[in-house]
């Protein structure tokens, strides 16, 4: 027997997008034709009709997973992730290339994907299980460990159209994770639930990983897939740019996600053109928690600043403010005329955060004018591990976070 659970060679999907017809779409439900008919009514008056254009999600993906491996799939949204699930999964056929599976697959993708929305809880695990080409006597061996896990005991002789997306994500989790497929396919739909089931859902992964399964992850928790997942790849515009070990690429991942180039977004404020900004950990290519931290940016000026000033706020996921850092509390920079370029920036000395995502909100400006203002939209980045603390606390993450730290600019960077 092959030690190989899923094979996949040059595989690629494609989707039209535009007003043209799908080339390779034969027959159509009574919904198409009827959007069909509306869409070319709207299009009557049109000179010409516009034609469709073929979108790559996936393109020339190549990718071997054994048996018992816990494989870990990174990218941006949009990267062509979840149609590289559903097309292991069954659910769509690929464009070009093809795949093989080998063993009893069981996927969590989206909320609802599976479940029959008329039937109740305990009719839609009977039919999960006769999906996976269970008997009725092995479904029923693990349906009380199911109902126990979800939680849902109270409803489940209730259609689950009436449930809420947490309950249906419970019960899909469950149902997934105790019908012992050899092949486990499981999307970020864990991020519906609350962080109570998420922790019991990958204490559970992390159980069944040490059984012999194969398990394909997809998150953008980069905790829980380096906790977990032994190998990684990243996608990126529906390739694969990065694969081996997982802690490797998703720092890789992450460090690529943590610069923003200020000229490609045209970030500009009434005083200076924003050409970049980072923030990065003077460790190594991520940021973890205690790491010695550098926000940096290289401006511009529009016009000539009399006093150049820069404020640094750090959110959190949900943009509430947890610390922040003003230039002028640190040091005074000389005048700068229109054109000259200048570089500002603080360095923190250990960055006291928690593993998770948070938000870097700059303003720039000058203060001699006390005109600040926002550079953009907040850039996003990860702190992904805390290593073993030595004794020392963790700040509250409530807000007013005091950070040891000091400004840089000019000639401060090496």
């Amino acid at each position: 027997m092959s030690d190989i659970a899923i094979r996949l060679e040059k595989l690629g999907k494609s989707y039209c997008i535009g007003s043209g017809p799908n080339p390779r779409l034969k027959y159509g439900s009574l919904r198409d034709s009827l959007a069909g008919s509306i869409s070319r009514l709207l299009r009557r008056n049109r000179e010409s009709d516009e034609s469709a254009e073929a979108f790559w999600a996936l393109r020339d993906v190549s990718l071997e997973i054994k048996h018992g491996e816990i494989v870990g799939v990174i990218g941006r949204n949009g990267a062509g992730k979840s149609t590289l699930l559903k097309i292991i999964s069954r659910i769509t056929e690929p464009t070009e290339g093809y795949g093989e599976v080998h063993g009893r697959i069981g996927s969590l993708l989206e909320v609802g994907t599976g479940f029959h929305p008329e039937l109740t809880g305990r009719e839609n695990i009977l039919l999960n299980g006769t999906i996976l080409g269970m008997k009725r006597s092995e479904v029923m061996r693990n349906f009380d460990a199911i109902v126990d896990f979800a939680e849902i005991e109270k409803f489940l002789d209730t259609p689950v159209k009436r449930y809420s997306s947490g309950m249906y994500v419970r019960l899909a989790f469950a149902v997934a994770v105790h019908l012992e497929p050899e092949i486990l396919v499981v999307d970020e739909v864990l991020a519906v639930g609350d962080a109570e089931f998420q922790r019991k859902c990958l204490d559970r992964l992390q159980a069944i990983s040490g059984h012999g399964r194969t398990i394909l992850l997809v998150s953008h928790n980069m905790s829980a897939i380096r906790a977990i997942c032994q190998r990684g790849i990243v996608l990126s515009q529906g390739r694969i740019v990065a694969e081996g070990n997982i802690n490797a690429v998703a720092d890789q991942y992450l460090a690529g996600a943590l610069h923003v180039d200020g000229s490609d977004h045209a970030v500009q404020t009434a005083s200076f053109v924003v050409e970049d900004i980072t923030i990065r950990s003077l460790d190594g290519p991520v940021i973890k928690t205690f790491d010695p931290v550098e926000i940096v940016l290289r401006l511009r000026a529009k016009t000539a600043v009399a006093d150049p000033g820069l404020s640094a706020t750090i959110l959190g996921a949900d943009h509430h403010r947890l610390a922040g850092l003003d230039f002028k509390d640190f040091r005074t920079e000389p005048a700068l005329r229109e054109g000259d370029r200048t570089t500002l920036g603080f360095r923190i000395e250990e960055f006291p955060f928690l593993p998770g995502s948070y938000y870097l909100e700059i303003a720039v400006g000058d203060t001699s004018e006390a005109v600040m203002d926002i550079a953009g939209d907040p850039v996003r980045f990860d702190v992904v591990e805390t290593p073993v603390y030595g004794g020392r606390q963790m700040e509250s993450l409530h807000g007013n976070i005091a950070l040891r730290a000091r400004a840089i600019a000019g000639s401060d960077e090496p």
